[in-house]
């Protein structure tokens, strides 16, 4: 290869607290100002592609075969709101959806609210915020960010004219709420930290200098978002940190009356809040680590009854209600349940599932007058599917199937659910994916996942992209390690704080279980994760390298004591309840004692791709460039080390389906490289 490697000037700065001194070469980096730290970004950018010019035609051959197994042209599965079918459809060639809906059925004219498409035209980055329909549906309000900087400039649009109203809101957030008067609209805004921290109420057709500011949340470590009950009769505040919430009520109706708190905060406290008519439904963990479902009268909603006692062995994640019924979704045995609580007979049932692992979640369901249920459903060989349950007669219809072209038969594809045995005697799960014919001979390559943090239990779910994997021999294995919620609350307890490193030992104690029981070998064996994910690779590739052959970490948060140190960062103030304060010597030290950026050593490691987004809002690019700099100064090795910055976009990576394939085509091509498996088996 022609182009040799980058070296990044050092220029030491000491970080000193605690009596401890931390020297960072690497400090620097953090300036986008300085002219040289784009040029040692654009110089990696550079490298990596020469070191991987030579999987040019692999790269194409993966992105061909993984759109070919997209219905290009497709139409997602219309839901009834009022007297609209609304829809979303995408185009052969096309990036993005569009957005439409029919009035009265579904074979009246299509009209088209939105085409995503025509909104990217002229920009390298485009993604889609809010989405929000008016209560009389002749509204809608929508915001888009164009650099990945998770920024969004909020946009009104009359339907019936087509015309945008004058005004737009920059810097806005994800979450936002109509009043039922059409005319008053919530919206939130970040800090500078990118915190979502004050709610506004705008007035449509008025300045945006004139709007209100309906709360402020002073508390750094608490987040703020709006929302509106199905009933649509209350809009509802969240004020939440990591570890406590409080919620706030106000009659949609009289969106610029004040709202009201349900109940206030109480430190490790978090509760939620479903509406059915006189009653509030509450999900809490209030002496109940698995949560339990209360009920309060609006009338009095600081006052809870249980309606749903605490079980040790289920965790409650969600309610949801609707006219006659509630929607209970449970987690038992990592698995998830969902239950049917009919209310004016309290007669209860679960909906049955056919495979013995899978992921379900709620469908579009905006109607609150209904008995049907929409829900999508998936497995590891199950494409994702949408269904229509009906809550009395407990039958479902399978409204679609996302179609896999090219002749996918799951049949051929066999998954199974094992265990692994941590340091402490912890069973830890570990989903599999493979094609029939693999035997357990010691020589599979294997790509292992996981991701371990902020109780994300990662989804043994369908993706039509790792087929590209599968039929080159590739076995998959989720590792669903603690710092997730897969197996209850405590799951997730015991993975985070001063037993956070149960998530890393976890993780290797898979790895080994894979190798013990013959599906691979340290020289086969590769793994993947991102963000916090991308933590637990830094972590297990510093303790245990020997045991991986290759690792694609993706905007891997690495520099863990410095950027939560730092109160101007995302991850800093807010994270204080997920990883601890280091301005505690206990946390301090131990989050120093694995932080995967000062626990680089002069040793050898496995084939390392590593990517970034420049515009990243969560995790910093100078995270990601800053390990790759020190793991250059130091690994002892001549494995590959590359870094991949995306110069136009953030945390997500490239925006548009097909440039999402490319990236993934590039990564699977390094992985393919490193095994030396190019063909198909």
């Amino acid at each position: 290869m022609a182009v040799s490697f980058p070296k990044a000037a050092k220029n030491p700065y000491i970080h000193t607290l605690h009596g401890d001194e931390r020297v960072d070469p690497y400090f620097w980096m953090r300036d986008r100002q300085d002219p040289a730290v784009l040029d040692y970004l654009e110089a990696e950018n550079a490298y990596t592609e020469a070191a991987m010019q030579h999987t040019q035609t692999l790269q194409t051959d993966l992105y061909n075969e993984m759109l070919a197994r997209i219905q290009e042209t497709d139409l997602s599965v219309p839901y009834r709101e009022k007297d609209y079918y609304y829809y979303s459809r995408t185009e052969a060639g096309k990036s993005y959806p569009i957005h439409c809906r029919k009035q009265g059925s579904l074979d009246a004219p299509e009209e088209i609210l939105l085409d995503e498409n025509l909104l990217a035209e002229g920009h390298d980055y485009f993604e889609l915020g809010t989405f929000d329909i008016s209560p009389d549906h002749q509204l809608l309000a929508y915001s888009i960010d164009t650099n990945g900087s998770e920024l969004y400039t909020l946009y009104f649009l009359n339907l019936a004219t087509r015309e945008l109203y004058p005004e737009s809101i920059p810097e806005t957030y994800y979450s936002s709420a109509w009043g039922n008067d059409c005319q008053t609209f919530f919206y939130t805004q970040v800090d500078p930290a990118h915190r979502p921290f004050k709610l506004f109420r705008h007035q449509l057709g008025t300045a945006v200098d004139q709007d209100v500011l309906v709360y402020h949340e002073a508390d750094d470590s608490f987040y703020l978002s709006v929302g509106k009950t199905r009933s649509e009769a209350y809009l509802i505040m969240n004020l939440g940190s990591k570890i406590t919430s409080e919620i706030h009520y106000l009659d949609a109706n009289q969106p610029k009356g004040e709202f009201q708190v349900i109940r206030p905060r109480k430190t490790g406290v978090e509760y939620g809040v479903e509406h059915h008519s006189d009653w509030f439904y509450i999900l809490s963990n209030d002496g109940a680590i698995n949560f339990e479902l209360l009920r309060a009268s609006v009338q009095s909603p600081a006052n809870w009854d249980v309606v749903i006692p605490h079980q040790e062995e289920v965790m409650l994640s969600e309610v949801s209600a609707f006219a006659d019924h509630l929607v209970i979704y449970e987690r038992r045995a990592g698995i998830p349940q969902v239950k049917i609580r009919k209310l004016s007979t309290h007669q209860e049932h679960y909906i049955t599932f056919p495979e013995p692992t899978y992921e379900v979640g709620e469908g579009a369901n905006p109607e609150f007058n209904t008995q049907t249920l929409r829900f999508s459903y998936t497995s590891l060989v199950t494409p994702p599917s949408v269904f229509d349950y009906d809550m009395d007669s407990q039958t479902r219809e399978l409204k679609k199937e996302t179609p896999v072209l090219g002749g996918y038969d799951r049949t051929q594809y066999i998954s199974q659910r094992v265990q692994a045995i941590a340091p402490d005697g912890t069973a830890v799960p570990l989903s599999i994916l493979y094609k029939k014919g693999i035997t357990q001979n010691g020589a599979n390559p294997l790509l292992m996942v996981g991701y371990g943090s902020y109780g994300y239990s990662y989804p043994d779910n369908f993706s039509s992209t790792r087929l590209s994997l599968l039929d080159r021999g590739v076995v998959l294995a989720i590792a669903h390690i603690r710092g997730g919620a897969e197996m209850g609350r405590k799951w997730y307890e015991d993975g985070k704080f001063l037993h956070k490193k149960n998530t890393f030992t976890d993780f290797i104690a898979c790895a080994e279980f894979l190798i013990k029981e013959q599906w691979t070998s340290p020289q086969h064996l590769a793994i993947s994760g991102g963000s916090a994910g991308g933590l637990l690779m830094g972590a297990v590739v510093n303790a245990r390298p020997d045991l991986f052959k290759a690792v694609v970490a993706q905007v891997p948060f690495v520099d863990v004591v410095t950027t939560i140190l730092d109160t101007s960062l995302p991850l800093s103030a807010m994270e204080w309840e997920e990883w601890g304060n280091p301005n505690d010597p206990d946390y301090y030290f131990y989050m120093k004692s694995y932080s995967p950026y000062d626990n680089v050593e002069a040793k050898d490691y496995p084939a390392l791709l590593i990517t970034a987004g420049l515009n990243d809002p969560r995790v910093s690019y100078w995270e990601p460039a800053k390990w790759t700099a020190k793991l250059r100064d130091l690994k002892t090795d001549r494995n590959p080390l590359l870094l991949k910055t995306n110069m136009g976009a953030g945390h997500a990576g490239a925006s548009g389906r097909y440039e999402r394939l490319k990236e993934i085509a590039f990564e699977y091509a390094f992985l393919l490289d490193q095994w030396g498996l190019v063909e198909k088996a």
